[in-house]
């Protein structure tokens, strides 16, 4: 068995230097497939990162009106920190909220007069909720307004909800969130389906190119996976190289926009690829020896049933 084994890796890499060109032709395709996949990965990763950054300033304000008491507000905080949609609520208070208004109004000399010939505070406590995912404010919301309507006439607690005024807002980066994770999956698949597809093809030829050989080796009594094993350990050998010049390729790239994506999006990709390149590894490889070894696999399988 041990004597097999060195003779199949021995033919493995005899063929894969004998027919050198189609061997590049194979590891160009595969190159370029498993380089869009990783710009891909990393483009899904920078927009998801800052999709995640904007989504994180999308919330729902509720306001409530000056006469509200705080037990009653934070009861209503309460319930709404209980909502499974939910991932925080900051209760700003009567006070905190004139501190606020006062500090943003400083320079305004207009509205720092009509305050002070008020004479009181006229603004309301307020809580900002901000949910796990943007889809999950339409229940957040839909609560709210149960409970805004389950409210006495007499003794009124809220008084505004903006989340109709930021419906379209959330609604539109829910969107752009749906779009992005299905647009990156449709073209890794249309691209991994494309690599298999070219790579069987470089293959068969490889495989015509050794008909002589393959029904030499079939007439002296050679076993299937004996004729299989060569072009099985070129179809790896295909992945494992592509994968590392695809790695090779992305990494002067993510050098040199690195700056700029953390500049603009908040999210250093060169960072990101540096801290996680053992991931990325294993994965463009992986997928790298799979597409190698599954175009291998069909491709011998057929013409041995020829």
């Amino acid at each position: 068995m041990l004597t097999n084994f060195r003779r199949v890796l021995r033919s493995g890499f005899v063929g894969f230097w004998r027919s050198a060109y189609v061997s590049l032709a194979s590891i160009f395709v595969i190159t370029v497939a498993l380089f869009v996949i990783s710009c891909t990965m990393l483009l899904e990763q920078l927009l998801t990162a800052s999709l995640a950054n904007i989504q994180s300033k999308v919330d729902i304000n509720v306001y409530f009106v000056t006469a509200a008491t705080e037990t009653d507000i934070i009861a209503l905080k309460t319930a709404v920190e209980s909502l499974p949609d939910v991932a925080e609520v900051t209760y700003t208070s009567r006070e905190a909220a004139l501190e606020e208004y006062r500090a943003e109004n400083q320079n305004d000399s207009v509205a720092m007069q009509a305050l002070e010939e008020l004479g009181e505070n006229p603004l309301g406590a307020t809580i900002a909720i901000r949910a796990y995912e943007t889809s999950q404010y339409e229940n957040i919301a839909r609560f709210l307004d149960e409970q805004k309507a389950d409210e006495q006439p007499q003794t009124p607690l809220i008084d505004e909800i903006n989340y109709v005024d930021n419906k379209d807002s959330i609604g539109r980066l829910t969107d752009i969130i749906e779009a992005v994770e299905k647009a990156s999956w449709v073209t890794m698949l249309v691209l991994i389906a494309a690599a298999i597809l070219i790579t069987f093809n470089t293959i068969r030829l490889a495989i015509y190119t050794a008909r002589e050989e393959i029904s030499v080796m079939r007439l002296v009594g050679a076993s299937n996976s004996f004729i299989r094993g060569p072009f099985m350990l070129q179809g790896v050998m295909y992945g494992v190289i592509s994968g590392i010049l695809a790695l090779g390729i992305i990494y002067p790239i993510v050098i040199w926009i690195g700056p700029a994506t953390a500049q603009f999006f908040e999210f250093d990709i060169y960072v990101y690829f540096v801290s996680n390149f053992a991931n990325l590894f294993l994965t463009i490889v992986g997928i790298g020896v799979t597409l190698g070894l599954v175009s291998s696999v069909l491709a011998i399988t057929r013409y041995l049933r020829v």
